[in-house]
């Protein structure tokens, strides 16, 4: 059986990403200089430099992309094929990648997309202050609960269902700290506000869910080459007009990756690739399913592996 092949999503960014590949790799150079021209200033700086320009939402975003995209072509110089991949998607941000490697996305259209989308998400950050609380060991009854209580506060609504125990929420502060206040009387005992830079994948991202969309009806959008398994409701979708209107939706409802994963697993995929920046794939779909096995592809040095 082929592998999975999945993405990682913001998080994942590093000060420094990319740069041993693109040391090592004339590809991968020119898949960050060919993705600086596009956005008109050097992503390979941005990335790179000392300070923290790379946790950016703006920048963090294309920075992840181009990051992963170019140990692909890495990866596909070498002769891997990307058409006999079982299946793909990303986390959150990643789904932008898994459909370019599917072949619904051109590059140049993906790059200005995830750089549109994180100055949307930022943007909206701003207006609406917000944040992310992890449940720690939540059950879904218990985070759905604990959400009820803040939205009596204000926005707020499950947002990550990433892995056993591993669920986000997120919403308006107000909310945020409601819920936390009243998570022990649900039975969770530990809660922790996340450090982002805000609400991200809730009702706080609408205007940039709004945005995103006026951009998505501008790029045209291919059937994916390959089985894709969309954030949005976890299961396979391979008609363009629905996967655009799921990436505008996508930063408003909850990232159903542990579902996602559990469906790749249904259909008898127990092997993946993880072609980007750190392990967080890897370390969830040991917790989903510890049958499964992640090859990892962060650095040159797994390559030989």
């Amino acid at each position: 059986m082929s592998e999975g092949v999945l993405f990682p999503g913001q998080g994942a960014q590093f000060e420094g990403m990319g740069r041993d590949w693109c040391e090592a790799f004339p590809t991968a150079r020119e898949t960050f200089a060919r993705a600086s021209r596009v956005l008109g200033f050097s992503l390979e700086d941005a990335c790179w430099s000392e300070g923290e320009e790379v946790n950016r939402t703006d920048v963090a975003q294309p920075g992840i992309f181009v990051t992963s995209a170019a140990i692909v072509n890495v990866l596909v110089e070498r002769g891997y094929p990307p058409t006999t991949a079982a299946l793909t998607a990303g986390l959150s941000l990643g789904e932008y990648t898994a459909l370019w490697f599917a072949g619904s996305l051109e590059f140049d259209d993906a790059v200005r997309l995830v750089r549109l989308r994180g100055e949307a998400m930022q943007d909206a950050s701003e207006k609406i202050p917000s944040s992310m609380t992890s449940l720690m060991g939540a059950t879904e009854e218990q985070a759905f609960a604990l959400a009820a209580v803040g939205a009596t506060k204000g926005i707020c609504s499950v947002a990550n269902l990433n892995a056993p125990g591993q669920i986000v929420v997120a919403g308006e502060l107000a909310a945020l700290d409601a819920l936390e206040a009243a998570a022990k009387d649900h039975g969770v005992r530990r809660t922790r506000r996340l450090v982002v830079a805000g609400g991200f994948h809730s009702e706080c991202m609408r205007p940039a869910a709004d945005r995103l969309a006026r951009a998505l009806s501008e790029v045209t959008i291919r059937a994916p080459r390959v089985p894709f398994l969309t954030n949005v409701t976890g299961e396979t979708e391979h008609d363009p007009a629905r996967i655009r209107a799921n990436l505008a939706q996508q930063v408003c409802a909850p990232v159903r990756w542990e579902q996602s994963m559990r469906n790749a697993i249904s259909r008898g995929v127990t092997r993946f690739l993880e072609p980007g920046p750190g392990k967080v794939l890897a370390g969830l779909l040991g917790k989903i399913a510890p049958e499964a096995t992640v090859r990892s592809a962060a650095t040159p040095a797994e390559l030989s592996a």
